[in-house]
């Protein structure tokens, strides 16, 4: 094993080794919860693309349409105008939904859905039910409001005034438009906010996913409140146990009837992303067979009634959903889709109308991350990717042929791009491990026009920082992992450090990014300038060596985590400034599960952990997730066990592990916590444990709390006594 680049120690420290006498500290309230003097300026509130020479801004309660061409701005709505009837119980710009010209507005409150207009400035409430509407949505055209509740599904027409109900099967069991729990967190995303419906283009239709639950076993979650408290009965499945079965709707808002695409699979499956074309006329949506190793993508042509396979993939491990920046449909039915199939995720065009080949646009030992626009009238497409290292992402531009890759970003670093409807103005938020963000609008030729923002502040150089660094440790079977440090602000190779290892460790869950900070967080660096070294590295799985790496987890959750972290702790202890007997290592969720392994199966090598919301024995976790990596217990107990931290209880180390949990965590429940805590208690053994009455999965409300406990942890366990009284105040 060996380090593979080394930047020079004298080079990292020299300039506060020189000025260490003259530096602040941070504070707790600084590094932890965004409180106090700010070390970085805010950026512009860009806020999106009104056309391809446009964007909006947002100033205050002001919003801007700003040229991209000469920086000119127009007033677009001034909330103050309206707040004499808005008042402070509706805010503008966080509104449910919007029309494309910012002059309608949903809100959702005591929930009942209110409309407001700016032409009219007048507020109104639109529904007054018991049951609570959620995710109302604009049609296209703005002239009507989709919304579900109670598991059905609505339409509101706003000039008629009249809502039309869709469907009237809805239940607590039957959801129509309304996501169930493991596909809103598995599939559709948490952005979706449960909704599952979208409208046509021509605004007349509504294509949505109805989720039959009825079979899905409930999991209790305890409300400890008042004098009984209250019981919270969840659908969750769990590897082997039943999943929601799905179908998917057209609703006609006009006829208010309903169609169903008439798809035929009693086998366990999943379906997912109904999309429209253009004209409104086809939809395509996903397949998925439950052992999730063969996609297929489907076309329902609504005047034939015909059932159409535009692509189909299988692969020996799994297969993901095609998510919407992984599938564009071309007007002439062809589709670019971002396939992992080589072992590498890249471009792909599906020649759906002709010969039906699928060829390569892009290829190589890298990876994309999205197709961000695709120009059919040129026919070109834009997207992002890690091709010049897996730490960093950039974005380019390509034909649809690949002939030549054309990279619009040139600063060294990780971008995220917002690009104009046509492809002709980008913006682009940037930053590497030592540079805060920049945002600068440029052309499609990767050129600067202006920068419109730059969140680096000179008050930076008054506080300790540490110094970071992005290198590699090579495995001794040849894999070289990606690794970053943050060094004390005065840092001593002649001294012992301790050492926080902090990662998340789930496949394709990469830590180590070319970027400058975790939402502007400095909890980093009020950790190394206590002396602690906190450092992440990313094994095999984790995404930078394409799928190829990724699917060694399969059926093996735990193994290669386990065997690369091990790895970079052995180089680690060849270090003489790393204090050997002082490792540590935390995560939360996947990061927990990866923590609770250490400190068991891995204990020869961490001495001390914080584990989070952690999964113990993935039998306990929702289905999708974990039947994706390990299939089900029935088809792989070996692995199961083998994954199970339950089974190295006998290796831990008692009070060298502190576990958090929030007690009403409806992702990783806390059964998983307990069942932990009763085996080590039935070895005669005792961990550190700190509930949080109410939380959910990750603790908000008592963030302060939590952040201050944890602290106390490594301080107390790293013997860093000057502090301790700072944080119990």
């Amino acid at each position: 094993m060996r380090r593979v680049v080394l930047i020079s120690f004298l080079a990292i420290v020299m300039v506060n080794v020189l000025y260490a006498g003259e530096l602040k500290k941070l504070s707790f309230e600084q590094a932890y919860m965004s409180k106090g003097e700010k070390l970085l300026k805010p950026l512009p509130r860009v806020i999106g693309w009104a056309d391809d020479r446009n964007y909006y801004e947002l100033k205050e309660t002001k919003l801007f349409k700003v040229n991209a061409r000469d920086g000119k701005t127009r007033l677009v709505v001034d909330e103050m105008r309206y707040k004499a009837v808005l008042k402070k119980e509706f805010n503008l710009m966080k509104a449910t939904d919007k029309t494309k010209d910012f002059s309608q507005f949903l809100f959702v409150k005591d929930g009942d859905i209110f409309f407001f207009s700016t032409k009219e400035n007048k507020i109104t409430q639109i529904t007054k039910t018991k049951g609570p509407e959620e995710n109302p949505t604009f049609s296209p055209d703005a002239a009507k409001i989709a919304f579900t509740m109670k598991g059905n599904l609505f339409v509101y027409n706003i000039t008629e005034k009249k809502v039309t109900q869709l469907t009237n099967d809805g239940s607590l069991e039957i959801l129509n438009g309304y996501a169930s729990w493991v596909y809103y967190e598995e599939v559709l995303g948490r952005s979706s906010k449960y909704k599952a419906f979208w409208w046509s283009p021509d605004s007349r239709k509504l294509v949505f996913m109805r989720f039959d639950q009825s079979k899905v076993p409930i999991f209790p979650i305890f409300r400890s409140t008042g004098i009984y408290g209250d019981l919270e009965k969840q659908r969750y499945p769990k590897p082997g146990f039943p999943n929601p079965e799905v179908k998917i709707g057209i609703a006609d808002t006009k006829t208010g009837e309903v169609e169903w695409i008439p798809f035929e699979d009693k086998k366990a499956h999943y379906l997912a992303f109904p999309r429209w074309n253009e004209k409104s006329s086809t939809v395509y949506f996903q397949w998925l067979n439950r052992d999730q190793n063969h996609l297929k993508v489907l076309r329902y042509d609504s005047n034939s009634k015909g059932i159409t396979a535009v692509y189909k993939e299988k692969q020996k491990t799994w297969v993901d959903f095609l998510e919407a920046d992984d599938l564009k449909v071309l007007s002439n039915g062809d589709v670019l889709i971002r396939s992992s199939k080589s072992g590498w995720s890249h471009i792909y065009y599906v020649s759906v109308s002709g010969n039906g080949n699928v060829r390569p646009v892009t290829s190589g030992d890298w990876s994309v991350r999205s197709i961000e626009l695709v120009n059919e009238r040129k026919k070109q497409l834009f997207f992002t990717a890690r091709k010049e290292s897996s730490t960093d992402t950039d974005f380019y531009l390509t034909d649809f042929y690949g002939k030549r890759i054309k990279r619009l970003t040139a600063e060294r670093g990780t971008h995220f791009v917002t690009v104009s409807p046509c492809g002709s103005y980008f913006i682009d938020r940037y930053s590497s491990i030592n540079f805060p963000t920049r945002m600068d609008l440029k052309n499609r030729n990767g050129k600067l026009v202006r920068r419109l923002g730059d969140s680096y502040s000179p008050k930076m150089k008054t506080y300790q920082l540490a110094k970071k660094e992005i290198f590699r440790i090579k495995t001794e079977d040849g894999y070289e992992l990606p690794a970053v440090w943050m060094l004390p602000p005065d840092f001593d190779k002649n001294k012992k450090h301790p050492v926080i290892i902090t990662i998340y460790g789930g496949p394709g869950g990469a830590s180590v990014r070319n970027y400058f900070t975790y939402r502007g967080s400095f909890y980093i660096h009020f950790l190394a300038q206590e002396g602690i070294i906190v450092f992440s590295v990313d094994h095999r799985g984790s995404g930078h060596f394409g799928k190829k790496g990724m699917d060694l987890m399969h059926r093996n959750l735990g193994k290669w985590e386990m065997h690369d972290y091990i790895e970079a702790v052995k180089y680690l202890r060849t270090l003489p400034f790393v204090e050997s007997r002082k490792i540590g290592i935390t995560g939360g969720s996947y990061g927990g599960y990866v923590t609770a392994m250490a400190l068991t199966y891995g204990s020869d090598y961490f001495q001390y952990g914080i584990a989070s919301a952690s999964v113990i024995d993935w039998a306990l976790y929702d289905s999708i997730y974990t039947e994706r990596y390990m299939d089900t217990p029935n088809d792989n107990p070996e692995g199961y066990k083998k994954a199970s931290v339950l089974n190295y209880i006998d290796k831990y180390k008692s009070g060298t592990l502190r576990i958090t949990h929030g007690t009403m965590d409806d992702n990783v429940h806390m059964q998983n916590t307990i069942q932990f805590i009763d085996k080590v208690q039935d070895a005669g053994k005792f961990v550190e444990l700190m509930l949080y009455p109410g939380e959910r999965h990750g603790i908000r409300k008592k963030r302060e709390v939590h952040s201050r406990a944890d602290l106390e942890f490594w301080l107390k366990n790293f013997s860093i006594e000057h502090l301790k009284s700072n944080c119990k105040e």
